[in-house]
């Protein structure tokens, strides 16, 4: 199957980016834990090669801690300060004022150089589609000050944030780019739902899934479906089907609506803690 997914209202939003870079002082990107590397939108570098930058690790409860920390240390060697979050418990948000703070610290002493005190640091909120950049917005924040929703594409225009005298956020929309090089890439977002779910083949995503998971987490896979353990991937979803009830009419296991579970369990965490990204590796 071949991932891709640029709906016309990323290339406006692209551009918009482009015009609002000019305003801030830092980008927060929003990357999520479990593929840091392949949630990480080249367009973000590019056009904000010039501003400070803080990473943040998203949804850290659902991917593997040996590898959040593996993460962690990884944009620390490369310069970018990198913090482990979840933006829908408030794990780690306390630590955000202060990160931000020591990112910006040149910015800071060259504002108080010119006589400038107090003016808040601008920040904008990037990362693609279902990231959570609405929530982690409304968590730090302590109210709800930005639309969120479990599906890419809900926050569609910019809006400002003021959090307190010294932050304000720009939260945007999320946007991918428009090809992928590598379509594990593309396969890896289509996993956790960073792309549009209805123009995907979910048995074929569940079957890529699955082999991932036999390749690199096979105990999770056997305990949450019941498996002896050298299954094929549509043997899986067979399991699944079983252990689930999914029957379709004359009790023939409905591989279709399995493929859907199986994919929900992995994004909700219900699967186990699952990284399917290493430093330096490209895969776990």
């Amino acid at each position: 199957m071949n991932y891709q997914w640029y709906p016309g209202h990323m290339t406006k939003a692209r551009r918009a980016m482009q015009e609002d870079i000019k305003l801030i002082d830092l980008i927060i990107e929003l990357v999520d834990a479990r593929i840091p590397q392949s949630s990480r939108n080249p367009d973000i570098d590019e056009l904000g090669r010039n501003k400070a930058r803080l990473v943040l690790l998203n949804k850290s409860d659902l991917a593997d801690p040996a590898c959040n920390r593996a993460w962690t240390a990884w944009f620390q060697e490369k310069g970018i300060k990198a913090l482990e979050i979840n933006a829908q418990t408030g794990q780690g948000l306390k630590a955000i004022q202060g990160a931000v703070q020591e990112v910006c610290k040149e910015k800071i002493e060259r504002d108080r150089r010119r006589g400038i005190l107090n003016r808040p640091v601008r920040a904008m909120v990037a990362g693609i589609p279902n990231v959570g950049k609405s929530t982690f917005i409304n968590s730090f924040a302590g109210k709800a000050c930005a639309k969120t929703g479990n599906k890419p594409g809900v926050t569609k225009g910019k809006q400002w944030i003021r959090l307190n005298k010294g932050l304000e956020l720009l939260d945007t929309p999320g946007i991918l780019w428009p090809k992928f090089e590598d379509q594990s890439v593309g396969m890896k977002l289509a996993f956790i739902g960073s792309m549009n779910d209805e123009i995907i083949i979910m048995d074929e995503l569940a079957i890529d899934l699955i082999a991932y998971l036999q390749e690199w987490y096979p105990s999770l896979l056997q305990e949450r479906y019941s498996l002896a353990g050298g299954e094929t991937p549509v043997q899986v979803l067979e399991a699944a089907a079983e252990k689930r009830k999914c029957y379709k009419k004359g009790g023939e296991p409905d591989l279709s609506r399995a493929a859907q579970l199986v994919t929900d369990d992995f994004r909700s965490g219900r699967l186990g803690r699952i990284s399917l990204e290493r430093p330096g590796t490209g895969n776990v």
